[in-house]
């Protein structure tokens, strides 16, 4: 499937900042069997006296930006087409759960990639006792791992509710489990927790899912801003697999990659200082069409 993808942040300040410097990961990249991006451009406003454009340990694209003057707004701007992929055959390779940890440490490979990266606590995603007993109620002792992921998945969508105004970013995935709501953000962290809980390394990924339903099916959750669901790792001959628990299903071809982490502080889309007075206001804007349906 290709798509014609626009994303619009624009922040504004009740006073103008002075030294403001980000660090922003909305550039789609290559994944190999999953998507080819043909064409992308990042635009910053205003034009910032620093900009830096590199990749992170965990691959993703990262544009380093910096003002030496007083901005009052700031505005990203990211047009791109991607071609995303069919999965995979949804043949299940996957390993025993009950053999899944001794697949872990026979991994020697270190690479941002290793399962070993994702199988403990994260600064967002801690292992908490009563999410790892969540988990382990949905388990029976005779299952593979990627049906141990989807049973998970498949339980939070249906004991978590889809609340855009229950939590905020900085909400923890035990408040959220706590009270059993949030968004797209919550649903991966919390979904994560139980993963490693329960011995399958698991992380977050950020990108977009596409803004308007297949014929006949419901209109999909967190389609109107940047979504987040779950990569977890579930075995040598299967790899690493998506879900996603907003919606209940594994990623697929509506589905587009911006980058991968243990947790969104890894993946966050705008992260920096800026030296104010006030508050200040974020608007956002996404469309993901496809390409024979883009407007000419």
């Amino acid at each position: 499937m290709l798509y014609d993808l626009s994303l619009t942040i624009d922040y504004s300040y009740d006073a103008a900042s002075d030294r403001t410097r980000n660090i922003l990961r909305l550039l789609p990249s290559d994944i190999t069997g999953v998507q080819k991006v043909r064409q992308r451009l990042l635009t910053v406003s205003p034009l910032p006296d620093e900009r830096r454009d590199g990749t992170d340990f965990f691959g993703n694209e990262v544009s380093m930006v910096a003002w030496h003057h007083p901005i009052d707004a700031l505005s990203l701007q990211l047009t791109a087409q991607i071609e995303r992929f069919e999965p995979a055959s949804r043949l299940d390779l996957s390993a025993p759960l009950k053999d899944l940890y001794r697949e872990v440490i026979a991994q020697k490979s270190l690479a941002a990639s290793a399962p070993h990266h994702f199988l403990a606590s994260s600064p967002r995603v801690p292992i908490l006792p009563q999410i790892t007993a969540y988990g382990r109620e949905c388990l029976t002792p005779d299952m593979t791992a990627l049906k141990a992921v989807e049973a998970v998945g498949q339980a939070l969508h249906r004991d978590m509710r889809f609340d855009p105004e229950a939590t905020d970013v900085d909400t923890s995935p035990e408040d959220a489990f706590e009270n059993r709501h949030g968004v797209c953000q919550d649903f991966a962290h919390v979904m994560i927790a139980a993963l490693r809980g329960v011995g399958i390394p698991a992380g977050y990924v950020s990108g977009f899912l596409r803004t308007f339903p297949p014929p006949g099916q419901p209109q999909l959750e967190g389609a109107d801003a940047m979504h987040a669901w779950v990569r977890a790792w579930v075995g040598k001959e299967h790899g690493w697999i998506e879900f996603d628990p907003t919606n209940d299903q594994f990623a697929g071809t509506d589905y587009i990659t911006i980058g991968y982490g243990r947790d969104y502080g890894d993946v966050a889309p705008v992260k920096g200082a800026v030296r104010s007075a006030g508050g200040h206001r974020t608007q956002q804007a996404v469309d993901v069409i496809p390409h024979d349906e883009t407007p000419s």
